[in-house]
């Protein structure tokens, strides 16, 4: 089975260069495309393995930015075909990370050149496919695939500088399922980790992209919501304890949950801080497990405000 051939965007304005580099590097390795500098080089790059760029007058410094990820997400590896002389654009080339060749060029090592470009490339592709995983398994909790207790404080405090800058509503839902021991009694942990997988599942369904959902802790889950005032909130959290206590999770679906929910939301006099805006929504959520469970229950300090479903949503 032979891979296929690797694509390369040949930039020239005059056209002059196409028909040597095909004969230099061949069809069976690569296909080439032509264009001329402009706005249509951004585009078709994100569809090649490699741009060759042909005249260093040519080649601005915003233009190699944008190509080699300097303003936005990395692209492809970029070559510069340029003459030795004058020495200021390939040097600044060189200096904003592409590859240079002069021209004329002997083509064993033009080859040996856009070989390792692609090579090179595709080594830091995975670098970064990696990191970017590790990055995501750092803040995912391992059992239930939500995010983890870290994440959730990192972005609380975050979110709640970024609430006091702009002025913006910020509220915090706390989550306990309600009598959860006994299910890993009776039924096993085997059984209680797939009904806290079916649980945050279901609560990340109940809940807006924007929102963040993570496990607490235990059977214990928090929903973040910015930019959502106390009666948004109330909503939402209303509408995801309904939505868990008619799920029927465990073995054949033979089981019912429900769950306490305590309510906290800034700006408020009491809540201050991040860590006031978690304790408050703590001391509900242990004020309606108190109260008789599967409600909700906002900080005792808190007016209790009528729903309304234009918000949070």
């Amino acid at each position: 089975m032979t891979s296929r051939p690797h694509t390369l965007l040949v930039v020239d304005e005059a056209e002059s260069t196409l028909a040597r580099l095909a004969r230099a590097l061949g069809p069976e390795d690569y296909c080439l495309r032509l264009t001329s500098p402009g706005p249509e080089v951004g585009r078709l790059a994100k569809e090649v393995d490699l741009v060759v760029w042909v005249g260093g007058r040519q080649v601005a410094g915003d233009w190699l930015d944008k190509l080699l990820g300097q303003e936005g997400p990395p692209g492809p590896p970029v070559m510069v075909l340029t003459p030795r002389e004058p020495r200021e654009p390939w040097l600044e080339a060189l200096t904003r990370g592409a590859e240079v060749m002069f021209d004329p060029w002997d083509v064993e090592e033009l080859r040996a050149r856009v070989a390792r470009c692609l090579r090179v490339h595709a080594r830091f592709s995975q670098l970064s496919n990696q990191v970017g995983e590790l990055q995501r398994l750092s803040s995912t909790d391992g059992l239930t695939g939500v995010h983890n207790h870290r994440h959730f404080q990192e972005r609380l405090r975050e979110e709640f500088r970024r609430a006091q800058r702009y002025d913006d509503p910020l509220s915090l839902i706390l989550m306990d399922l309600d009598h959860f021991k006994q299910v890993n009694d009776r039924h096993g942990h085997t059984t209680g980790d797939g009904v806290l997988r079916e649980v945050a599942a279901a609560l990340q369904q109940s809940v807006r992209e924007t929102d963040l959902v993570a496990r607490y802790g235990g059977e214990e889950f928090a929903v973040l919501l910015p930019r959502t005032h106390l009666t948004g909130a109330l909503t939402v959290a209303e509408r995801v304890r309904k939505d868990l206590a008619t799920l029927q999770v465990g073995p054949q679906g033979s089981l019912r949950v429900t769950a306490s929910l305590g309510l906290s939301s800034f700006p408020h006099r009491t809540v201050l801080s991040p860590e006031q805006l978690l304790l408050t929504a703590d001391e509900a959520l242990y004020r309606a497990k108190a109260d008789g469970r599967d409600r909700v229950c906002l900080h005792s300090q808190m007016p209790l405000l009528p729903p309304n479903p234009s918000q949070g949503e």
